[in-house]
């Protein structure tokens, strides 16, 4: 069974796939405006390919540690699918060096592996993986049927000069491809003398180049160049598909960016830890200490987890030049820290201590890793969790690698006990605001983090700057008091006791900063530190410190809840959720009830196109040419109504729709097509996708018939009962807000939930809406509502999908607020109407404890939105 995918790596995929079958529709690149995500308001213009201009070419961003691997084996059913439309298509796979090659075939030929299962699941196990450098192995039979994977590195194919390459070397065992093709086909390759000159080269680039493979680029943020465009033409792909965690950006090379995920929703959906807490030191001696320490206490946390968790320290040695190399590290880890030899592996080029250890075995007693550059190149072991640094973290190479090794989240899967949830990096810095910058950075620049997740990413845990320097990353402030002697903080716990610096300033003079909060353990050790005439003034100065740092945390950093009842529906005398499958029960949905008639699917011969209404729009698709394909029918039974049938079924298939009612409307659908609108069993083969598509678009429709239906009866119909219940309520979480973007403060709000508002322009009317919920003094705090994040937003249900209101508030006195604003050119348009009728009934079954209004620039009485709101708070 394949690997169940998170809600952003569907979302990826959906994005994919809408860009590819809008591709068909509209050409390459107004499909690519009309769906690429908008950076700062504005979809970028799409990167056109000299020689590739109809070939999708777009990328999908990915952070590290959010499964790219996993989501290029998906996106090829995807993209057979929605572009190529053939059962089983050819796919050059491209990676960056040899290393993740091998890596990659191991994965993709072991079919316990989820990349291999991601395969089979999708093209029942006909699935057949290729050494690029061992091509001639496949056969035209392997083409035809089975869907043919060669993974190869991008330097194999990007030569200048094609000859010595075995990919483009002449091979007798690819004759079988050519020996029915005229000799005069565009773009193959030929001889260019010899007694075969001008004849085609029976070569594997010809045979890619005949039969349009899906490319798909992993880590391709170093592979837009001129040569390789030139050398993706060769190929001739049909399609491209990079991945990637930091794009090109390139005005002329760069990626087409379609679709673009956080670090913020890889850390709402388990898969990554963070914050980062960085802790800096002033001797390499004492970032090993830090590093030995926090391994320990984590140890010691995770044996209160129900998994087994074994956490790591990832050390990074000097090079062998240098003072602290990897023996010099080992020795002191073992004479020093008192650690045991065998719990110390090295992972080098020359010592592979690493090799056939299973770090998840419940019996391995390694806990300890020593590397000097990067580890083993797709090295992958969540039990991570402690990086270290010997040297300078802005001089050392490779650390953006390591640091992505303890970002992964064990199971994936969030833990009971916070302390596990975090990653830790002990690095050596003669200056804190300087290691936090160079972390920021790498980030920012090699992991893909946004530029506000990698300053939300990092905290501080053993602070040595002003408050000053540290304001920029991490909105702390730090307490300075100077006293007699240095103050007792023996009964600190290790966290506070790594927010407080102490340092001899003179004799008799001690200056003790602390960053963050003021424990009461430590204010009676300060306070027992100085002179008694002082103790009334220090005592002031720490509570104006404590209310200092107060403000300028979040209310969700503060712990604040921010709850909300959800909508409910009286079920057989319980309550329900008011949500999907509960409006389909009620309207009886069964998809035989509906005619499997299709009089507006027509076939131009002539033309070779098909017609179909698509969502009130006259659509018309092209058959694929067939010859530019190689067509292996030879191989292939002949088709019967039956196995179209079964096909388009499982093209088809639906969760809401039981199997057996499916392939019944199928068969109907088929039998109308034939036998009403005369379309012979060859043509219907032949455009079989987009008969699928026609097919999936009819259910849908006839399914939003019943929704609406059933939605229409149980929430506003006269035997409609209907309220809100904090039995089932929607509670924000104040550690993940996974936000797409973050809003860029010119004003700072006072009063947002979480430290930044996610997804809201720096002006505009929305943002003018939010500035009047921040002025409002009857308002406590308040949230921008994120779209489409069902899990981590609070919605409600339409007649169609779901309604995300754009702002939740808590007032002063405990009601809720809850806003959608609407611009003036859709104030009065029937979706406005709609979710404002929802509101009302959500606010009305609320009994005083909530309101909702439907915010406009103006209303009919000429009031702004902050009059608006004003006026909407005071009714009781």
């Amino acid at each position: 069974m394949a690997l169940e995918l998170k809600q952003f790596q569907r979302d990826t995929l959906d994005a994919l796939q809408r860009y590819l079958e809008e591709s068909r529709i509209h050409g390459v690149e107004l499909a690519f405006q009309r769906c690429a995500m908008p950076v700062d308001g504005r979809v970028p213009a799409y990167r056109k390919i000299k020689g590739l201009q109809r070939t999708p070419y777009v990328c999908l961003r990915v952070p590290t540690g959010g499964g790219k691997t996993i989501l290029a084996a998906y996106s090829i059913k995807r993209a057979a699918d929605a572009w190529l439309e053939v059962d089983f298509p050819l796919v050059l796979w491209l990676v960056p060096t040899n290393t993740i090659r091998s890596q990659t075939l191991d994965a993709l030929t072991n079919t316990a592996h989820p990349y291999r299962q991601a395969l089979d699941d999708v093209f029942g196990g006909k699935v057949a993986v290729f050494d690029i450098g061992k091509v001639e192995q496949i056969r035209p039979k392997d083409l035809a049927e089975r869907v043919c994977v060669v993974v190869g590195t991008l330097a194999t194919l990007r030569v200048t000069e094609t000859e010595g390459r075995r990919i483009y070397d002449h091979n007798e065992n690819f004759e079988p491809y050519f020996s029915k093709l005229p000799p005069n086909v565009a773009g193959l390759e030929t001889h260019d003398e010899g007694p075969q000159k001008g004849q085609i080269k029976f070569s594997f680039a010809n045979v890619l180049h005949l039969n349009k493979p899906l490319v798909i680029m992993d880590e391709a943020h170093n592979a837009r160049t001129k040569l390789t465009f030139e050398v993706l033409q060769r190929v001739s792909p049909s399609c491209i598909v990079e991945f990637t965690a930091t794009p090109d950006t390139d005005e002329e090379t760069g990626s087409n960016v379609l679709y673009r995920v956080s670090a913020s929703e890889l850390k709402a959906a388990e898969m990554i830890k963070l914050p980062i807490m960085l802790t800096e030191h002033t001797t390499w001696q004492q970032a090993v200490q830090g590093a030995v320490a926090a391994r320990q206490k984590l140890a010691d946390t995770a044996k209160k987890d129900g998994q087994l968790i074994r956490p790591l320290v990832l050390f990074q040695a000097e090079n062998r030049d240098e003072t602290v190399t990897v023996d010099v590290l080992r020795q002191h880890l073992i004479e020093n820290e008192k650690i045991a030899p065998e719990t110390i592996a090295v992972a080098t080029g020359n010592q592979r201590e690493l090799d056939g250890v299973n770090l998840f075995d419940p019996q391995c007693k390694i806990e300890f890793i020593i590397t000097v550059q990067a580890l083993k190149e797709g090295w992958d072991c969540s039990f991570a969790y402690v990086f270290c640094t010997v040297a300078s973290i802005r001089a050392s190479r490779d650390v953006e690698q390591l640091l992505g090794r303890v970002l992964r989240m064990p199971y994936a899967k969030r833990r009971s006990e916070e302390t596990l949830n975090r990653a830790y990096a002990q690095v050596c810095s003669p200056c804190f605001a300087e290691a936090a910058k160079s972390l920021h950075d790498r980030l920012v620049n090699e992991m893909g983090f946004e530029d506000d997740e990698a300053k939300e990413a990092i905290q501080q845990e053993h602070p040595n700057l002003t408050p000053e320097e540290a304001a920029p990353l991490f909105r702390r402030t730090a307490l300075k008091v100077t006293v007699a002697e240095s103050p007792d903080l023996s009964a600190l716990t290790i966290e506070e006791r790594a927010a407080v610096t102490v340092r001899e300033v003179s004799p008799g003079k001690v200056e003790v900063t602390v960053t963050g909060d003021v424990p009461a353990s430590l204010e009676t050790s300060l306070v027992a530190a100085v002179p008694a005439k002082q103790w009334h003034e220090l005592r002031s100065l720490i509570a104006t410190h404590r209310e200092t740092v107060n403000r300028q945390r979040s209310p969700s950093e503060k712990g604040e809840q921010l709850v909300l009842p959800r909508l409910c529906v009286m079920v057989q005398g319980e309550l329900e959720i008011a949500e999907k499958e509960l409006f389909l029960e009620a309207s009886g949905w069964n998809l035989l009830n509906y005619p499997a008639e299709f009089p507006e699917f027509t076939f131009n011969e002539t033309a070779r196109t098909f017609e179909f209404d698509l969502k009130d729009r006259r659509v018309v698709w092209t058959l694929v040419d067939e010859t530019q394909q190689m067509d292996f029918t030879h191989f292939r039974t002949p088709w019967h109504d039956t196995d179209l049938v079964q096909w388009l079924d499982r093209q088809v298939r639906q969760d809401s729709v039981r199997q057996e009612i499916m392939l019944e409307f199928v068969r109907r659908s088929v039998a109308y097509l034939m036998q009403e609108q005369r379309l012979d069993l060859a043509t219907l083969v032949r455009a079989k996708f987009i008969l699928a598509k026609a097919l999936e678009e009819k259910v849908r429709h006839y399914r939003a018939q019943a929704y609406a239906r059933g939605y229409q009866e149980t929430l506003f119909g006269p035997s409609a009962a209907v309220e809100t219940s904090f039995d089932f309520s929607f509670r924000f979480d104040p550690l993940v807000y996974p936000a797409r973007s973050y809003y860029k403060p010119g004003y700072r709000s006072q009063k947002h939930y979480y430290p930044l508002p996610g997804e809201l322009d720096n002006e505009g009317e929305e943002f003018d809406c939010a500035f009047a919920i921040d002025r409002l003094p009857q308002v406590k705090y308040w949230v921008r509502n994120l779209e489409l994040q069902p899990d981590c937003s609070f919605w409600l249900p339409t007649s169609s999908d779901r309604f995300y209101p754009d702002f939740v508030a808590l007032l002063q006195d405990e009601r809720l607020l809850v806003v959608e604003y609407k611009g003036e050119a859709y104030a009065t348009n029937d979706d406005s109407k709609e979710k404002k009728l929802l509101g009302q009934l959500w606010e009305d079954r609320s009994k005083g404890a909530a309101l909702f209004l439907m915010a406009e620039k103006r209303d009919n009485e000429g009031r702004d939105a902050y009059q608006q709101l004003e006026q909407k708070i005071r009714k009781k």
